[in-house]
């Protein structure tokens, strides 16, 4: 019975995760007309990391080459990232954020952190504090993704039963 409970729990852990996509389209809302959400999670990569080569953002981002291409050229073109030529390989790109794409990270950020304020006021800071420890503790779990090849659940164990034994007066 213990194992039907825990995998209700998972269950239910599962429901309330893909729910978070609510919360993310809700901070989606608040981004500026000519930021997307890729090119905030390009501008935030870049943030977090430095500079990058336009392949290792690719791989940080699990998506195709060219849709990276595509958002760094919607960056380059509003001022908000520079992209040079790779010293080590003229064919590639390294991105950089700009003094304007600094300061539009800040705003991102600004907002983002107001819109979970508001929506979280009623939360103690034992709650949200109690809410960070658990979504770091879960991501650290799953590790990078992006790089390990995804392994189903491994089948349950099928129950092993006892060969039936019969006594003499029992097979007649």
């Amino acid at each position: 019975m213990a194992g039907q409970a825990r995998d209700g729990q998972y269950q239910e852990l599962a429901r309330q995760l893909s729910a978070v996509g609510a919360v993310k389209r809700d901070l989606g809302r608040i981004l500026p007309p000519d930021c997307s959400a890729g090119s905030a999670a390009v501008l935030t990569l870049l943030g977090r990391h430095g500079d990058l080569r336009m392949s290792a953002l690719s791989e940080l981002l699990a998506v195709d080459m060219s849709v990276t291409s595509r958002h760094a050229a919607h960056l380059a073109e509003r001022g908000w990232i520079d992209r040079s030529p790779d010293p080590a390989d003229k064919r590639s790109r390294i991105l950089r954020l700009t003094p304007e794409g600094e300061a539009m990270l800040l705003e991102l950020s600004r907002r983002s952190a107001g819109l979970l304020a508001e929506r979280l006021s009623d939360w103690t800071d034992e709650e949200v504090a109690q809410l960070i420890r658990l979504m770091t503790r879960l991501r650290a779990s799953f590790g990078d993704c992006r790089t390990a090849p995804h392994r189903p659940p491994p089948p349950p164990p099928v129950p092993v039963r006892e060969p039936i034994t019969r006594t003499p007066a029992q097979a007649t």
